[in-house]
């Protein structure tokens, strides 16, 4: 399969700058898939989100987004993408709809129309399905200078949904809003991913939202510090373990030690060992045991872990 985005040894640095915002990264990622860039403020996260979707340009590298090379056809890879920024980029002085009848034109969907109601059925149908399911459809023909900045973010996002892109480019897409127009988003993004083969690339502060990425990749300071599954980067990182305890600590210690288990005491006896297995170290024990609790690693565990020790190592 070839990939719908590519990037190899993408550089950029700044002017009068000492050392490099993006420094050397490559990656690529698979057609309908959720890719997830994560890392602290200042990593290079939102540079390198400007640089795939040609608002900003590169120092080095290269990279191509469905087909197209980024430098040499802006404009087609313009019209492959969807785009939420962090910062909003919609028209004061417009309703919402005008907002969204104004992105359509622009890309080409239909030529200019004065109102609504002149807008072809599909594109009206479009519309009110986009904004029912992220909750402003009573609003959706009211002034922008009306709406909370949550309701902008919603608007983005029907906004940059209108064209059907084939990569969906969200950065930091759901600060603003609450927690159930976060979950109502994300089913809404989690089915379009998967009956339009619409590629996620995410950003984020929440680091529950990219659990379910397909890949990840951890960038620290410009560069590339760790990648893989979510499941691979907690599992290479974190320990799974579980903890048990006993009324009988001193009958338990001895049969753990003859048993050849190792453990750490502290309070109860921490054991490490994968989740799969747990029961059957339970069944072998014999002591009466009062407690038995699995811990089982999370992406923010790990993801603090690799932020820290990468810390450490700059220091």
């Amino acid at each position: 399969m070839t990939p719908i985005i590519q990037v190899q040894n993408l550089v950029k640095k700044y002017k009068k700058a000492t050392s490099n915002a993006v420094d050397g990264i490559s990656f690529s990622v698979n057609t309908g898939k959720f890719f997830s860039l994560l890392g602290p403020n200042g990593a290079g996260k939102t540079t390198t989100i400007s640089i795939l979707t040609t608002t900003l340009s590169k120092t080095s590298g290269t990279m191509e987004i469905a087909g197209f090379n980024v430098d040499k056809n802006p404009s087609e890879v313009r019209r492959s993408v969807g785009i939420i920024f962090q910062n909003p980029s919609l028209d004061l002085n417009l309703t919402a709809e005008e907002n969204i009848r104004l992105h359509t034109i622009l890309y080409g969907m239909y030529s200019f129309r004065p109102t609504f109601s002149l807008m072809p059925q599909e594109y009206k149908k479009r519309v009110f399905e986009l904004s029912e399911v992220l909750g402003i459809k009573e609003d959706v023909f009211k002034p922008i200078k009306t709406f909370s900045g949550g309701m902008k973010r919603k608007l983005e996002i029907i906004r940059s949904l209108m064209h059907r892109p084939k990569v969906l480019f969200l950065d930091e897409p759901t600060i603003g809003l609450d927690p159930v127009s976060r979950k109502n988003l994300w089913e809404y993004l989690t089915s379009i991913r998967k009956s339009e083969k619409i590629t996620i690339f995410l950003t984020t502060h929440y680091l529950e939202e990219a659990q379910d990425a397909d890949h990840i990749c951890i960038i620290k300071n410009g560069k590339i510090v760790s990648q893989g599954t979510p499941q691979k980067i907690t599992s290479d990182l974190i320990d799974e373990y579980v903890v048990i305890d006993s009324p009988k600590k001193e009958q338990l210690r001895k049969e753990l030690t003859q048993q050849k288990v190792l453990f750490k005491e502290n309070g109860g006896f921490k054991i490490t060992v994968k989740a799969k297995d747990v029961w059957k170290m339970i069944r072998s024990i014999d002591t009466p045991l009062s407690l038995v609790r699995t811990h089982t690693p999370t992406l923010e565990e790990a993801y603090l872990e690799i932020v820290e020790r990468n810390e450490t190592t700059n220091a």
